[in-house]
């Protein structure tokens, strides 16, 4: 479980998260919205560990991502919409170089290596160089080496951008797949779409602030509206001064 309380996260004079607090529930996919410049990947990124918070707290099954970042973040598999494979490795070995980051001993390594390929469907691409990937290609190899560890959480920041529609849904069935094994889902999407179909509960987020958290029957309960694009857009329409 990922919990965010009071969080807050300055550039300057900039206050790019304001207070944030939200709870991503075990065996649950949490969506979280906000416009672009809202503090939704500012605070993914204090989640992981790649900015300290200014205040507030972050916890990541009970461990305080704050005080103990290096116990947190292995307890989470990040995947970003930034991909940065090495082009000269292939993908088998992307994801044992992971795996040695993350302590995993090599026979081990080998193992799971070969499990995550199969289950996304990577067998084509396992023994070439990740130079000439296609984006969904790339994607695979990501989300791969955020898996070998096995965590009980997962953050994703736009996780199906750019990719063509099978990939989508190979991505939204994996998504299912960990949501059954009981894992926490916290992922970040523009695709509104991709939103309703795959989360439990959604957060939205503007000027730094949260704004809703809730079931998407809550949102439009709260909002008036049954068309999520819509509700999103007044609730950051208002945040915003109707701008």
């Amino acid at each position: 479980m990922i919990e965010v309380s009071n969080l807050v996260k300055h550039f300057g004079k900039v206050r790019a998260v304001d207070g944030v607090s939200f709870v991503a529930r075990n065996g649950a996919i949490t969506g979280l919205l906000g416009h672009n410049g809202a503090g939704k990947s500012t605070s993914l990124r204090v989640l992981y560990g790649l900015l300290k918070a200014d205040g507030g707290s972050a916890r990541i099954d009970d461990v305080d991502v704050l005080a103990d970042p290096r116990e947190a973040q292995a307890l989470v598999g990040v995947m970003t919409d930034a991909h940065g494979l090495y082009p000269r490795l292939t993908a088998r070995e992307h994801i044992h170089y992971f795996a040695g980051l993350r302590g995993i001993p090599r026979a081990e390594m080998t193992s799971r290596t070969a499990k995550l390929i199969q289950r996304l469907g990577m067998d084509e691409i396992a023994d070439r160089r990740a130079e000439g990937f296609s984006q969904g290609e790339k994607m695979k190899v990501c989300l791969a080496r955020s898996l070998v560890h096995d965590p009980g959480n997962i953050i994703m920041d736009e996780p199906t951008n750019g990719l063509d529609v099978m990939t989508t849904r190979s991505v939204r069935a994996l998504l299912a797949q960990l949501k059954a094994e009981n894992k926490c889902i916290l992922l970040s999407s523009h695709i509104m779409q991709e939103i309703s179909v795959l989360c439990d509960e959604v957060i939205v987020i503007a000027d730094g602030r949260v704004h809703f958290q809730g079931t998407l029957d809550a949102l439009a309960e709260h909002t008036g509206v049954r068309d999520l694009e819509e509700a999103f857009v007044q609730l950051t329409g208002h945040a915003q001064g109707g701008n």
